[in-house]
């Protein structure tokens, strides 16, 4: 178990959907920036989704981010986990989104996975009032859901 830190949001003042993830995973950690795991779905669906290719590096992904009006950030500012397991994180302290908010027009919240919604729900939501939106989680760790079922499910944060 390690102790591990969320990245600081990514956002402008014309952010209007709030992706949240739980915590970013080690190779994420490793390379400084959010679903970074090259078998990682997160990028290749927005790609899909919006008819677009993202690129590689992080500033295309920013890029791609900002000219869509997508922020990212995680529900957890840190805790303790054992590599990239959701299933084991522990001590956790919660990212202050309410602080987000104001700066920027979100008008829809969403989570990326269950941990993410549970957590999210437990911590933020009464303090935000505001409903989050439940994506599949896009972790290799999640086989089970097929590419395009998570293309369908994602399509919600496209307004």
């Amino acid at each position: 178990m390690e102790k591990v830190y969320s990245f600081k949001p990514f956002y402008d003042e014309n952010s209007e959907i709030l992706i949240l993830g739980t915590m970013p995973s080690v190779k994420s950690r490793n390379l400084g920036f959010y679903y970074m795991h090259p078998q990682n779905r997160f990028w290749k669906i927005l790609e899909t989704i919006y008819e677009e290719k993202i690129g590689e590096n992080i500033e295309d992904k920013k890029r791609f981010l900002t000219k869509h009006h997508i922020a990212l950030w995680d529900v957890v500012f840190s805790c303790t986990i054992n590599l990239s397991q959701d299933s084991s994180i522990k001590n956790v302290k919660v990212n202050n989104v309410n602080k987000l908010l104001p700066k920027t027009k979100i008008q829809s919240i969403f989570t990326t996975g269950k941990k993410a919604y549970d957590l999210y729900n437990k911590y933020l939501f009464p303090k935000t009032k505001r409903e989050a939106i439940l994506l599949y989680s896009p972790s290799p760790a999640n086989c089970a859901i097929s590419f395009e079922k998570m293309v369908e499910n994602y399509k919600s944060i496209k307004s």
